[in-house]
């Protein structure tokens, strides 16, 4: 077998199972481990592939920092979708926390209050958007500025949850690992999250498929602490099957 065969029965067998182990490869391409080692490095340097702890794996699930300008041309029309569903689970004089992002920015525009909305808010940008209605109530987190979200975060903003409790929470994130849980890129916002997660009795999280297999710099909670999930089509079966073995309820918005 030449290396370019080999490089190709692994990316085939990467896209099957989406990740395998240096060993499983060696055997099933009757190898050694160094060779698979060295085929490995190749294919992550032409970005085919991501090596971690003896392993390979389709796709980086490390999440990069980006700005709200870059994240808003993304996954616009799941974003949008996403927000509608979501913006449908909102009941009669209810009281939400809204976190940041462009997702929970999509879901601010799909908001209809039904009578009166009483919104908690992490975002700025949701703020202004809801501020057009007079039937929502906007309660707006004071803190510190987070520049790439235009979202607050720090102790202050934590504090005032105190004196709060709401029905629910709508959560951005930016990776979703089923072994590691849901995550952010700051550690700042990881802890508010954290707060709001208890300030709510429900926490739903609004993410698109392409954060499924993905990993922040900061974990938020893990995935028992998650009532919801509501995505898009585009993730694949074997995930929504795996979140749903957690006891976890997932909501695919069309």
């Amino acid at each position: 077998m030449t290396k370019e065969e080999r490089h190709n029965l692994i990316l085939e067998t990467l896209i099957k199972h989406e990740s395998i182990q240096v060993s499983d490869l060696s055997s099933l391409l009757a190898v050694s481990a160094v060779t698979i080692r060295k085929d490995l490095t190749e294919l992550e340097k032409k970005n085919r592939l991501y090596r971690s702890h003896g392993r390979a794996i389709l796709i980086d699930p490390y999440i990069a920092n980006r700005s709200i300008n870059e994240k808003e041309k993304l996954a616009t029309e799941e974003k949008n979708i996403i927000g509608q569903y979501a913006a449908s689970l909102i009941t009669k004089d209810d009281s939400i926390i809204i976190a940041s992002g462009t997702t929970v920015q999509a879901f601010a525009r799909c908001i209809k209050p039904i009578h009166r909305l009483t919104v908690i808010s992490a975002s700025l940008p949701a703020s202004v958007i809801l501020a057009h209605d007079e039937a929502v109530q906007i309660i707006q987190l004071g803190g510190v500025m987070r520049h790439t979200s235009m979202s607050v975060v720090g102790r202050y903003a934590e504090t005032e949850l105190s004196d709060f409790s709401c029905s629910k929470l709508f959560l951005g994130v930016d990776g979703i690992d089923l072994d590691f849980g849901i995550t952010t890129t700051d550690v700042r916002e990881a802890e508010l999250n954290r707060v709001m997660m208890r300030t709510a009795q429900k926490t739903i999280v609004l993410a698109d498929s392409s954060k499924f297999r993905r990993r922040g710099f900061s974990k938020i909670a893990s995935m028992n602490e998650v009532d919801l999930i509501i995505t898009d089509a585009g993730v694949p079966d074997k995930i929504v099957h795996s979140i749903e073995d957690l006891g976890i309820e997932i909501a695919i918005a069309q």
